[in-house]
C-alpha cells in the first residue's frame, strides 16, 4: 500500500468511526482523523515535534490537530531557544488558537552553564513547567540549582547505544537519584529497546522519576533498530501501556516518529491509531471483567 492509498484508508476508517458514533458532529475532513481516545486514562497523548522536523510550525499544528492529539513538545526548529518574549507570545497564541497545549520543549542539549541558564530562561518566558533535555553529566548539580530556582522540571532523555552521556534510563537515574525530585527522566522507549532492554521493565524500575515518555516502535532490539509504525516492530506496546496505566502515570506519552521525514503523517497516524486501539481493547476487557 503506497502512502497516498494508506492515508485515504486511515482517513476513511476514522471518518466512518466518527459518523457511526451517536455523539458525532459535523467536522471538516482535516478534523476526521483518529479523534477518539478511550476515557478514564490518567495520562495524555502528545506529539514530539521532531517528528515534523522538515515542516513549519503551522504544519506541525495542522497535522497534530488532524491526529486529534492535544499536547506538544516543541523542538528548537519550531520554538527557537533564542526567541524574544514577544516571539514566544505569538507562538503560544498560535498554539492556543489551534486548540493545542504546549507541554514542554526539547530535546535541549546543554553543554555549558550558560546554555543551562539560557534554556531555563527560555522555558520561563514560555510558561513551561518541563524541559526535556540532555545536560552534560558534570553539570547536573548546576542544572538542579536552576530547577530549584525556577520550579521548572528537567526530564533527561536517553538516546540509546551510541549516546555517551545517557544511553539508558538507568544511566540517568543513577546520577539524579539523590538530586531534587524535579530532576527526572524522559524515557525514549525506542532507544531503550535498542539497548536490548524491555521498556516496560525500565519504566517500572524508575517510574518515581519518569516525567515524560517518548513512544515509538523499532525494527530490532539492537543498535541497528530503526523507527517503524507502532505495532509493526519488536516493542511490546500493549505491555508498556498496561504498565503505564497500572502504575498511574499521569503525564504525557509523546509520539516521536522518526521515519519518513518528508511524509510522516500516514505512519504517525497508524501509530496513534494502534495505541488508541490497544487502549480501547484494554478498557473493553476491564469493563467485561468488572461485570
Amino acid at each position: 500500500m503506497n502512502n497516498q492509498t494508506r492515508r485515504k484508508f486511515l482517513t476513511s476508517l476514522a471518518a466512518a468511526a466518527i459518523v457511526g458514533s451517536s455523539h458525532a458532529s459535523p467536522a471538516k475532513d482535516e478534523d476526521l482523523l483518529l479523534t477518539h481516545t478511550p476515557s478514564g486514562l490518567p495520562f495524555d497523548m502528545g506529539i514530539a515535534s521532531y517528528t515534523f522536523r522538515s515542516f513549519t510550525l503551522d504544519n506541525v499544528l495542522a497535522m497534530t490537530r488532524r491526529l486529534g492529539v492535544r499536547k506538544l513538545t516543541l523542538k528548537d526548529m519550531h520554538l527557537p531557544l533564542r526567541s524574544t518574549e514577544a516571539d514566544i507570545r505569538l507562538i503560544l497564541e498560535r498554539i492556543s488558537a489551534a486548540g493545542l497545549v504546549l507541554a514542554s520543549a526539547g530535546v535541549i542539549y546543554m553543554k555549558t552553564e550558560d546554555e543551562i541558564r539560557e534554556a531555563f530562561a527560555f522555558a520561563r518566558m514560555a510558561g513551561l513547567k518541563l524541559i526535556v533535555g540532555v545536560p552534560e553529566q558534570s553539570l547536573l548539580k548546576i542544572a538542579e540549582r536552576f530547577v530549584m530556582e525556577t520550579d521548572i522540571a528537567l526530564a533527561i532523555h536517553n538516546h540509546g547505544p551510541f549516546d555517551e552521556r545517557f544511553p539508558s534510563p538507568e544511566s540517568a537515574y543513577a546520577r539524579i537519584a539523590a538530586l531534587d525530585k524535579r530532576m527526572g527522566l524522559c524515557i525514549d522507549i525506542g532507544h531503550t529497546q535498542r539497548l536490548g532492554l524491555d521498556p516496560s521493565v525500565e519504566f517500572e524500575r524508575f517510574s518515581d522519576r519518569v516525567l515524560d515518555l517518548h513512544v515509538k516502535d523499532v525494527t530490532s532490539a539492537d543498535a541497528a533498530g530503526e523507527t517503524v509504525e507502532m505495532g509493526r516492530g519488536v516493542i511490546n506496546i500493549p505491555k508498556l501501556l498496561a504498565t503505564v496505566k497500572r502504575l498511574g502515570y499521569a503525564r504525557t506519552l509523546h509520539f516521536e516518529f522518526e521515519k519518513d521525514e518528508k511524509d510522516p503523517l500516514p505512519g504517525l497516524a497508524e501509530s496513534v491509531g494502534y495505541v488508541r486501539g490497544v487502549l480501547a481493547s484494554m478498557e473493553a476487557y476491564a469493563r467485561k471483567e468488572n461485570k
